[in-house]
């Protein structure tokens, strides 16, 4: 988050005056779209281990300002309306899949699948991209994997833009996983609980675990379904 200094706050001078008078006032319905549907103009795989092969794209402006797009889950993917994230005209797009995820190989992988291996993968990424410097957009898990990168590597990075922001902290997988969220949605809640017996309810991240790495596909589905 960017914050602009402004004036004490004894001062008739105020943020939101300011912001009024330097800054053309958009119409709150155009601030409410997404950017026009657009296509790939150049798009690949890179390989990054011996396991995991990344997709990548770049839409909008060749010659734009760089911007990489960091989805959600972990597990959640890319999909076409992410590009509509960005002024075309004033932006270079690029999205990829994270491994085990999307268009990227294996799918579903979880081996050597950690966020460090995820952050030395968009390094290997921007350099096979041949961008210098980037700005990096991340959402819910892409906002804590865009805090990895950028503490990892700083010089590399001229903007972040997080939103939904989620740092991983256990009180926050509890909330999501264990208690918490059961109360703000509890019809899908009980779908989540459906497929685990209710003596393993106690430790529910487990029970999902060992359901989603079985042998037995019918249980991994299951499991991921809920």
């Amino acid at each position: 988050i960017c914050v602009t200094p402004v004036a004490r706050r004894d001062s008739v001078f105020s943020f939101d005056s300011a912001m009024s008078s330097t800054m053309p006032a958009i119409p709150v319905k155009d601030r409410r779209t997404l950017y026009p549907e657009i296509e790939p103009f150049q798009k690949g795989f890179l390989q990054v281990s011996d396991v995991h092969n990344l997709y990548w794209e770049i839409s909008g402006n060749p010659s734009g300002k760089p911007v990489v797009f960091l989805h959600g889950g972990p597990g959640g993917g890319t999909d076409p309306k992410m590009r509509r994230y960005f002024d075309p005209q004033a932006y270079k797009i690029v999205l990829f899949d994270q491994r085990g995820c999307g268009k990227s190989t294996p799918h579903a992988c979880l081996e050597d699948n950690t966020t460090w291996h995820l952050v030395a993968d968009m390094e290997k990424l921007r350099e096979h991209l041949q961008i210098e410097r980037w700005m990096v957009f991340g959402g819910s898990w892409g906002s804590t994997l865009a805090l990895s990168y950028a503490v990892t590597h700083p010089d590399r990075v001229t903007e972040l833009v997080l939103r939904g922001i989620f740092m991983l902290r256990r009180k926050e997988l509890l909330w999501f996983y264990q208690e918490g969220a059961s109360w703000v949605y509890p019809d899908a809640w009980e779908h989540y609980l459906a497929p685990i017996p209710e003596e393993e309810r106690e430790d529910l991240m487990s029970s999902y675990y060992k359901r989603l790495t079985s042998d037995d596909p019918v249980v991994r589905q299951d499991a991921a379904r809920a």
